[in-house]
């Protein structure tokens, strides 16, 4: 240990414990009161754990504390740092990971449901290439009609859902209005009148308002 003569007055002791009391630190002396502590100028703390503890110093008990050496404390901060470098390792494959992981869940869902469109296209593929010759109208709007029922019997199992609100009441969050006609009473005001377009909601999202004529009471 060095001498510390150069250090507070004459009343004071040559040398000082070269131990750091974390407790009596931080909640004060026997008394209450805190305990004191060199500052330098420019307020600084004038305090150097080199000049107090050589390399290898032992730790002495102080009773009322948990007393550590200078080499204990550098060990425990090389644990902490890393223990913080494992932990944001960590943290950086897990965020990876949870964007993979979302990032295919998205791509099977998409690929399920274009599954589920196949068999409507290929009816699409085979009306396309029909002979005219031999193909009368009736046929034709008929095969239609049963590649749309196909097609929405399937995007309804996906969760699609389609709005139809004739004779409802006019709705913003689902309808947008296109034109106005007059109400024949006041109960019809505001109801639907004609649907020019068919809307959607896909699993609660609105994908197209139903685009509808509204009736309006001129009474």
């Amino acid at each position: 240990m060095r001498d510390r003569d150069d250090r507070g007055d004459g009343n004071q002791p040559a040398e000082q414990n070269p131990i750091v009391n974390a407790d009596a630190f931080a909640h004060g002396d026997e008394t209450g009161n805190p305990m004191p502590v060199d500052v330098g100028p420019g307020g600084d703390f004038d305090f150097d754990l080199s000049e107090v503890m050589e390399e290898g110093d032992e730790a002495t008990p102080v009773e009322g504390g948990e007393v550590m050496s200078v080499d204990a404390l550098r060990g425990a901060l090389a644990h902490e740092q890393d223990r913080f470098l494992r932990l944001a390792a960590e943290y950086d494959n897990f965020r990876r990971r949870s964007l993979r992981e979302r990032q295919e869940a998205g791509a099977r869902g998409q690929a399920e449901l274009v599954k589920s469109l196949l068999e409507p296209f290929d009816d699409l593929d085979r009306f396309a290439n029909v002979d005219p010759a031999s193909t009368t109208a009736s046929i034709v709007v008929e095969g239609v009609a049963m590649v749309e029922r196909k097609m929405a019997r399937s995007l309804t199992a996906a969760g699609l859902e389609i709005v139809n609100p004739m004779d409802a009441p006019f709705d913003p969050n689902l309808h947008e209005a296109v034109a106005t006609t007059p109400a024949a009473s006041p109960a019809e005001d505001s109801t639907i009148s004609q649907v020019y377009q068919l809307g959607y909601v896909f699993a609660g999202q609105l994908l197209r308002p139903a685009r509808v004529v509204v009736r309006q009471w001129q009474g």
